[in-house]
């Protein structure tokens, strides 16, 4: 897979396949620690990671002057997975590219779609941006 994700053929209205998803060139990811402090009076303090996977991240994704039935498509996939994680490949240079033909570093992660929003550029295309934040789930 490429960086992205995949809406199943019968969720999609143009085709009857899986269609890749693949989100504009400047992705970002936003990282945050969650970390319990406990603060003394004498300026002391402690420190302690919160659980097992303690790094929040979220992903900004654009999908910007796309065909209106592709972003129809991607609307839906996001609004039918309200509070369902979904399958999201980033790239990742820890991965050892051997693992694959074409040398990629790629990994999948498990995402919900937190926000997203539409713009209705013309009546032809539309964009669509959205955030994406990491679930850790089995």
């Amino acid at each position: 897979m490429t960086i992205g994700f995949t809406i199943p053929g019968t969720e999609s209205y143009i085709t009857g396949g899986d269609t890749d998803i693949i989100p504009d060139k400047g992705m970002s990811r936003s990282s945050t620690s969650r970390v319990r402090v406990a603060k003394f009076g004498d300026g002391y303090e402690q420190r302690l990671v919160d659980g097992i996977n303690f790094i929040e991240e979220s992903f900004s994704v654009n999908f910007s002057n796309r065909d209106r039935t592709d972003i129809d498509d991607i609307e839906r996939f996001f609004a039918s997975r309200e509070g369902t994680s979904f399958d999201f490949t980033i790239p990742d240079s820890n991965v050892d590219s051997g693992n694959y033909p074409d040398g990629t570093h790629e990994t999948t992660i498990k995402v919900v779609c937190a926000a997203f929003s539409t713009n209705y550029d013309n009546d032809r295309t539309y964009s669509c941006s959205a955030t994406f934040r990491r679930v850790y789930e089995a």
